[in-house]
């Protein structure tokens, strides 16, 4: 019998991938631990390694598929002693339609050949079994015009075929298509039930022509942080916490660090901000806890600080681990590999996951405040605006300096109000007087 290959669960949280990348075709022999395709998850690209040895009788996800859920048929390998025979009528899934009553089938599904006929007919080409992906539009215009979506070449995503497909198929570009072009575009504005807004055009109901704008698809890691933000910005009861530092100590501090590091070796304020940031969870332990929906309160034992770090289609927080007691050395080191890496999508999950608290600095974009949206199921996140000159008073007397606003977003579940503000006063107190973070 042909072995399963199934989609994994490469993080704890990992309930859908995007099968990026096949590194193996057809006929290829694999052994346990080659590496056979790349998956991209929530937050990174991670390489799946094989688990047992065989020859790949049938690859059943196209490269690129998103949405493919985890523990779902990926792939069939052949045993030592078996053929293409062996997949010949070969139904994973056959046991659980067996218990179904074969008359029932046509009586529910007679009454109502419209819903189903638009997915069938386009769904795979007659000579190969192929699937063919189109949008609703494109297969709507296509049916009407009595375009056979076989013979059409689709320019969308992954090689879907959308509506500017159907408009220029110059098998079928006749009369009919230009009315059906026009029947299924026309404004609903008469006393005619209006049609459904197609996904070809979801901004239609705002007035909003698609001729005005493009389609883009989002990936898997803009989706799942959408999805994720606005769960925590509208179940946790959160609320923000902002004071001004002064950095001139900060600045002189960094420069002098840096004049004696040794080649390659460069701190940054960010770096510094980091270390402050775990010292403070440590003199305010209380702070450093997350919400346990059944009730009870985490209390973290270590300063795990989750550093935001921009990538294309979104964000994503590597860790620095212990960072109260790791040197600036260190962290810049770390923080460096960590967000090349994240860059690049390679990052392992434990890697990613797991911090105790995060820090968002958007000072290097010129941003003087902000607030961010908590990171699930932390209790805190440090949201860092732009040092800048400003006017202060010294000792009863107008002075210049140079100031940082940060703004500390609180899970008001597990930090009240009074632990925030000692938690921002120590990072205040390191920020402001360096060296006592050398103490």
């Amino acid at each position: 019998m042909p072995i399963e290959v199934l989609m994994p669960a490469l993080s704890p949280t990992m309930e859908e991938g995007t099968l990026a990348k096949w590194n193996i075709k057809e006929g290829d022999t694999v052994s346990s631990g080659d590496v056979i395709a790349e998956i991209e998850t929530d937050k990174a690209t991670m390489e799946v390694e094989a688990v047992d040895e065989g020859v790949v009788g049938k690859i059943l996800v196209e490269e690129g598929a998103e949405g493919v859920k985890v523990n779902e048929l990926i792939a069939l390998l052949l045993e030592e002693d078996e053929d293409a025979s062996a997949l010949d009528g070969y139904s994973p899934g056959a046991s659980e339609s067996a218990p179904a009553a074969p008359a029932e089938k046509p009586a529910e599904s007679a009454p109502a050949p419209s819903p189903e006929s638009p997915k069938a007919a386009p769904a795979s080409t007659s000579a190969s079994g192929d699937r063919i992906k189109a949008s609703p539009l494109a297969k709507r215009l296509a049916e009407q015009a009595g375009i056979d979506l076989s013979g059409v070449t689709g320019t969308g995503p992954n090689g879907r075929i959308v509506k500017r497909d159907i408009e220029g198929f110059d098998g079928a570009t006749s009369a009919s298509t230009a009315s059906a072009m026009a029947s299924v575009m026309a404004a609903p504005d008469t006393a005619s039930a209006p049609a459904p807004v197609s996904t070809d055009d979801p901004l239609l109901a705002y007035g909003i022509a698609s001729d005005r704008y493009e389609i883009e698809k989002a990936d898997n890691i803009t989706k799942i942080s959408a999805k994720r933000l606005s769960d925590s910005f509208r179940d946790v009861p959160h609320f923000p916490l902002n004071v001004d530092c002064e950095l001139d100590k900060l600045l002189a501090f960094r420069k002098e660090l840096n004049e004696r590091a040794p080649d390659g070796v460069k701190i940054s304020v960010n770096d510094i901000l980091i270390k402050a940031s775990g010292l403070a969870l440590k003199r305010v332990p209380e702070a450093n806890s997350s919400w346990i929906e059944d009730g009870r309160i985490a209390r973290h034992l270590h300063a795990d600080v989750s550093v935001a770090v921009a990538i294309e289609g979104g964000l994503i927080t590597p860790i620095i681990k212990d960072a109260d007691a790791k040197g600036l050395a260190q962290i810049s080191a770390e923080m460096k590999d960590l967000a090349t890496r994240a860059r690049d999508r390679k990052l392992k999950p434990e890697e990613f996951q797991g911090g105790t608290f995060s820090l968002s600095n958007l000072g290097m974009f010129g941003i003087k405040s902000f607030a961010s949206i908590l990171n699930p199921p932390q209790g805190m996140i440090l949201s860092v605006g732009a040092g800048e000159e400003r006017p202060v008073v010294k000792d009863g007397a107008l002075a210049k300096a140079t100031v940082m606003t940060v703004t500390l977003t609180c899970d008001h579940r597990v930090v009240d109000g009074a632990t925030g503000a000692r938690w921002i006063a120590a990072f205040k107190g390191f920020v402001e007087d360096p060296m006592t973070m050398l103490m």
